[in-house]
């Protein structure tokens, strides 16, 4: 199975022949890469802050960085109910590392007190392979992104444990743990494509929000 060829320029362009108007939380964490990412791909990005911001778009990624602090901020900013009702609601929505572990239902070692904004069925595990000195980088074989294998860069990543009855595992390493779920318009995988030049996972989100 070869990776289907994508215009690069189009694939963030919807059914109106507009380019769709997708965000990036931007709370903290590596916000910049992902809208890069993005806006290569031809989607309309904004930077999300405030609940106004995320009413005006199609769908939202979340970006890695410290999911303690995204939790934190997130409910300073009053950003943790609309974004909850957000992804019950069904929007679109892609979380890389820490933004997987925000989506997730359930955490198993989160700091005292902390959320999750959740819609994903698995139970997730916090810096699963240790800190940043343990980070490391592997080729997965995606079966949903063809060939060529995704070059995943793992930076105090987690970990998925457990997935409920509706989520599909679309990567795992070599020993069958898993780091890369799909669960409806949900997708979130525990490596950093926005850091690697890799876009497939990214063009996958955009086709969720378009056919949303």
């Amino acid at each position: 199975m070869r990776c289907r060829k994508w215009d690069t320029a189009r694939v963030g362009w919807g059914r109106e022949g507009v380019p769709v108007k997708v965000g990036v939380l931007a709370l903290q964490g590596d916000v910049r890469e992902h809208a890069r990412v993005l806006t290569s791909l031809g989607a309309d990005v904004v930077l999300v802050r405030r609940p106004d911001e995320l009413a005006g778009v199609r769908g939202l990624v979340l970006p890695g960085g410290e999911s303690s602090v995204i939790d934190k901020l997130a409910r300073s900013f009053g950003m943790a109910g609309p974004l909850r009702a957000a992804i019950a609601a069904g929007m679109p929505v892609y979380g890389t590392c820490a933004g997987l572990i925000l989506l997730a239902d359930r955490v198993t070692d989160g700091i005292v007190g902390q959320q999750t904004f959740g819609g994903l069925d698995v139970t997730v595990q916090r810096n699963a392979f240790g800190s940043q000195v343990d980070s490391f980088e592997t080729d997965l074989v995606v079966t949903a992104l063809g060939t060529p294998p995704v070059h995943a860069v793992f930076i105090r990543a987690p970990l998925v444990l457990e997935t409920g009855a509706g989520v599909e595992t679309l990567a795992a390493l070599d020993d069958g743990r898993i780091v890369a779920v799909r669960q409806g318009p949900l997708l979130g995988t525990a490596f950093h494509p926005e850091v690697s030049g890799e876009t497939r996972f990214h063009e996958l989100f955009l086709a969720a929000v378009r056919a949303a």
